[in-house]
Order: C-alpha cells, then sequence, then structure tokens
C-alpha cells in the first residue's frame, strides 16, 4: 500500500480585504506532495505562489478549504505542522554578528533541543552541507551562495520532514546556482526529505522538479512531471521547459490580458 501524501490541500483559498473591495488571492488549490519528491510551483507574479505558501507554512490563516502536513491539520494543529517543516524564506533572518555554528545551534534550542543535542545536531547538519571550515565564521563574512546553504542548514537543523523553499536560487550566480542545486539533490537523495520549491527560473525547474504544479489566478492551471508537461503542450521530452511554451489564462474577467507563462 503506497504511503499518503505528505501534504494535500482541498479548495484552500485566501481573500483580502482591501479599500478597493476583496481581492481572492488564492481560489481554490487542490494539490498534493509526495514523500520523497521534490515538487515545482510555479506561476507567474500574483499567481497566488507566495500566499499559497504563507498558508501552508503556518504563516497565514486560509480564509476557506483545508490541507494537512505529514497528517496533520494545518488549521487545528500550526504548532505540529511547525516541528516538521523547514522553511526558507526569499531573505535570510540570519544575525551578521553571529557565527556559523552559533546560528545553527541557537535554532536548535529554537526547536526545543537540549544545548548538547543541539550542539551535536550544529555539527552534523554544518558537515552534511559543506559548512565545517565556516563553522567559526560570521554571518556577514559568508558570500551569497553561502548564506543561502547556512539558511537551508538552519531549516533542516530539527530534522523536518518537508522543506520549503522559496525561491532558493534568486539573485546568485551561475556557479552558486549549481553548486545549491546540488545541495537541494543532496537534502532529498541522501536524507529523504521532501522538497517543495518555488522558482521563476524554467531551468531549475526542468532539472530539480520531479513534477511541477503551474498556478495562475489563484488556481491550479496545469500539473505533471516536466516530461509529461513539455510533451503534452507543444514540446518533446527532450526539449528544455523554456523552450515548451504554454498560455495560461486564469477563469473569469481580468483587467487585463494575462501574459503567456513559458513552462
Amino acid at each position: 500500500m503506497a504511503p499518503a501524501p505528505i501534504l494535500t490541500t482541498h479548495d484552500l483559498a485566501r481573500t483580502f480585504e482591501t479599500k478597493h473591495g476583496t481581492v481572492e488571492a488564492v481560489r481554490g488549490i487542490d494539490m498534493h506532495v509526495e514523500r520523497g519528491e521534490i515538487l515545482g510551483f510555479l506561476g507567474p507574479n500574483g499567481a497566488g505562489k507566495s500566499t499559497t505558501l504563507k498558508m501552508l507554512t503556518t504563516l497565514l490563516a486560509p480564509t476557506r478549504g483545508r490541507a494537512s502536513v505529514d497528517g496533520l491539520d494545518l488549521a487545528r494543529e500550526p504548532a505540529a505542522v511547525r516541528r516538521r517543516i523547514g522553511y526558507v524564506a526569499q531573505t535570510s533572518g540570519t544575525d551578521p554578528n553571529e557565527t556559523v555554528h552559533g546560528e545553527l545551534v541557537f535554532q536548535g534550542r529554537l526547536y526545543g533541543l537540549a544545548r548538547a543535542e543541539a550542539t551535536a545536531r550544529a555539527e552534523e547538519v554544518a558537515d552534511g552541507l559543506g559548512l565545517g571550515a565556516l563553522r567559526s565564521r560570521t554571518c556577514a563574512q559568508l558570500s551569497g551562495g553561502q548564506k543561502r546553504r547556512l539558511d537551508i542548514a538552519l531549516a533542516l537543523v530539527h530534522r523536518p520532514a518537508l522543506l520549503f523553499l522559496d525561491e532558493p536560487t534568486t539573485g546568485l550566480d551561475p556557479g552558486s546556482r549549481a553548486d545549491l542545486w546540488d545541495l537541494i539533490r543532496h537534502v532529498r537523495g541522501e536524507r529523504g526529505t521532501t522538497v517543495f520549491l518555488t522558482t521563476h527560473y524554467l531551468d531549475e525547474a526542468d532539472a530539480l522538479a520531479d513534477r511541477l504544479v503551474v498556478v495562475d489566478g489563484g488556481r491550479v492551471v496545469a500539473e505533471g512531471t516536466p516530461h509529461d508537461l513539455k510533451t503534452t503542450h507543444g514540446g518533446s521530452p527532450e526539449a528544455t521547459l523554456q523552450d515548451t511554451f504554454i498560455a495560461i489564462t486564469g477563469r473569469g474577467p481580468r483587467r487585463d490580458e494575462p501574459a503567456p507563462v513559458a513552462v
């Protein structure tokens, strides 16, 4: 019997009240993430990706619908959900004056680890993610790629089952991006961690994701493996995602014409 998905959502939605009226940022997301896979979450700006991610990481309550992480209800058991997930935001939240080792130990302590356990875990994660030689450096002394590596290490200190990465390679040079791709593969391959990846880079989604979910207008408009999407929507299995072009249009009236999205 196949294991249950680690993440499921049903009709997950979020509206906001503004001075101009109600804004439907997410209009009903239905999706699942299998255990041990890398899921690529794609869509144009304003598609609802960030709002969805905030709901899935318990930072924003849904207006309607439901979701579960590792069998735990997102709305009823948010604290338990947070213990099972790691989250790497678009911007780093590290203390520039703290050392790499100090940040990792502090993160472990925040998750309730005893000091000895947090120290041991900090050493283990630093060595496993290529930060061992940087333990004594302050965060301000790290390069952009090293900081992102530390951000991922911090998200893994408490051994989460599901890791959320929000555009982790934005702003990195090509070499640092390639290194981070290898790290993400390592996290999934060696540690068995499920990865939920949002990205604007189509080559990144093509290279890393086992499966893709594309959103626009607050709804899922396409999903499948990169191979399936390229084959179904006019490309070929040998093409890159950049070579495959899908015109995504949301349902209902829009004030402007939606721009095609290449996936």
